[in-house]
């Protein structure tokens, strides 16, 4: 694609150093994927500066540089004449702007769904891709649990845990688009909307599921965390809202386009309250209210809190034009996502649910809703997250403590950090650590295998926390890791 960088729709160019067009193949902000007639963004991240590496990525082929330091710019335009360098004040925002520029704007051709809150973002995300397109709007979704149309997973090197960076995003939105999906339901991370990843995106609908103390490590204050969310909210032309949650009454009164409002409480003001809500082998069925009508609805999910996830899937439906009769009848075939209150059966009729939770309060709701059905003992498997808030790590043995008959402490992605230190700063909650029902495992794989290994007839096994993507982190290289292989691999050895 022949580029003219004089005419790029967003212009925070400060100056333009040699040739004004280029021929584009590619956009990268990783001088190690830099290749010919590609261009480089030297973007600052948290561990690295893009700058360090443009010589690299000209190296590699890069044809056209953005960037941010005028002295790195002077000196380097000298050095490669035949290089456009574009000095521009903000190079996160400008890779956003001309990622979308670059794909031909494949965010407008669809519906785009952006989903935020500290805890469901996934599973919402997942519900609302499964009933658009049963209701008919072929619907993908881009997550932590991988990029999905709306008929397949899609193999994706994301750049990210859970919202891609922006080259990335508008690539897969024009994957998706050319695929024949007309919608996008997407997660919207607190640390992406301060990352400039959706900048220039309009949203067709914005999702607030609820909001709880996260990323600290990242935001250093609630305040900021919860300013950082609020900004989906300044780019959509539609918004869903849980009215249960204290962002979400403010939200309310300070959005002013058109919105959906949810409650679990029979006495909120809602336009969508689910009540009566009663739980079989298959699923949960409930009344829904809205708008002085009740509706019968079944749905094949577990969980109040999941129940509420649903309320925001049908939400985004009502404003995208469907009616209520279509979408209950829809719910029925509603699908979950990976890992999220999924159920598998142990052959000496031991029942293992696999559900990332990774909150305090998501492990609270989790455990209240896992102990409402029938088993023997429950045993419960709590990660530190060695990438995430290490002040979070001891309030995860706290909401466990007392709720289970064994619980395992184990490690998610240890990152840079010794496991040991992550399962001390978890073990530090426990008011008696030194309890003979508390077990320490120093790998995810370790905890997974010990907690089959204590689990027997009609016991609950809980495996909680944030493994994502196939794959664990550790010391900057992802080691492969699934759940379900190990679960697979223990009982077919100890049949």
């Amino acid at each position: 694609m022949i580029i003219n960088f004089n005419q790029i729709q967003y212009n925070n160019v400060r100056s333009l150093k040699g040739p004004a067009t280029q021929t584009v193949n590619q956009l990268t902000f990783n001088s190690n994927l830099a290749g010919p007639d590609s261009v480089f963004f030297a973007i600052k991240g948290e561990n690295h500066d893009g700058h360090m590496y443009i010589e690299d990525a000209i190296q590699k082929g890069a044809i056209a540089i953005f960037a941010e330091n005028e002295d790195v710019v002077q000196t380097l335009a000298h050095a490669y004449p035949f290089c456009t360098f574009l000095l521009v004040d903000d190079v996160r925002k400008s890779m956003a702007y001309f990622s979308k520029q670059y794909y031909d704007s494949p965010d407008e051709k669809i519906k785009t769904v952006g989903v935020t809150g500290t805890n469901g973002k996934t599973t919402v995300a997942a519900y609302v891709r499964s009933l658009l397109s049963l209701l008919g709007m072929s619907s993908g979704s881009i997550g932590t649990t991988g990029i999905w149309s709306s008929t397949k997973r899609i193999p994706y090197k994301k750049s990210t845990p859970t919202t891609p960076e922006a080259l990335d995003l508008h690539r897969i939105f024009k994957d998706l688009y050319d695929l024949g999906d007309q919608a996008v339901a997407m997660e919207v991370s607190s640390i992406a909307l301060d990352q400039k990843r959706v900048e220039g995106i309009e949203f067709d609908v914005a999702i607030h599921t609820n909001i709880s103390p996260e990323h600290l490590e990242y935001h250093h204050t609630f305040e900021n965390y919860r300013m950082c969310k609020e900004k989906l909210f300044q780019q959509a032309k539609n918004a869903v809202i849980n009215v249960d949650d204290e962002m979400g009454r403010k939200l309310v009164n300070t959005y002013k386009h058109r919105k959906v409002t949810y409650s679990l409480d029979a006495n909120a003001e809602a336009d969508l309250i689910a009540t009566n809500l009663q739980y079989a082998g298959n699923g949960t069925s409930f009344k829904l209210h809205s708008h002085g009508e009740i509706h019968d609805v079944f749905v094949p999910v577990f969980g109040d809190y999941n129940v509420a996830n649903v309320l925001s899937a049908i939400g985004t439906s009502l404003l995208l034009g469907y009616t209520m009769p279509f979408i209950i009848k829809s719910l029925t075939k509603l699908e979950s996502p990976e890992g999220r209150f999924q159920v598998i059966d142990g052959p000496s009729r031991e029942t293992i649910i696999l559900d990332y939770a990774h909150t305090p309060v998501a492990l609270t709701r989790l455990v209240d809703e896992v102990k409402k059905m029938e088993h023997n003992r429950l045993i419960v498997m709590v990660a530190g997250i060695g990438i995430r808030d290490f002040e979070k790590m001891p309030k995860m043995a706290k909401a466990i403590e007392g709720r289970a008959d064994e619980i395992i402490v184990t490690v998610d992605h240890p990152g840079f950090h010794e496991p040991s230190i992550i399962v001390d700063k978890v073990m530090s909650g426990f008011a008696n650590p030194d309890a003979p029902h508390i077990h320490r495992t120093n790998t995810r794989r370790e905890g997974v295998l010990k907690s089959l290994h204590l689990g027997g007839e009609h016991d609950i096994i809980l495996l909680t926390s944030g493994c994502i993507n196939g794959a664990q982190i550790v010391k900057g290289t992802e080691i492969p890791h699934s759940d379900e292989d190990i679960i697979q691999m223990y009982y077919h050895l100890s049949s």
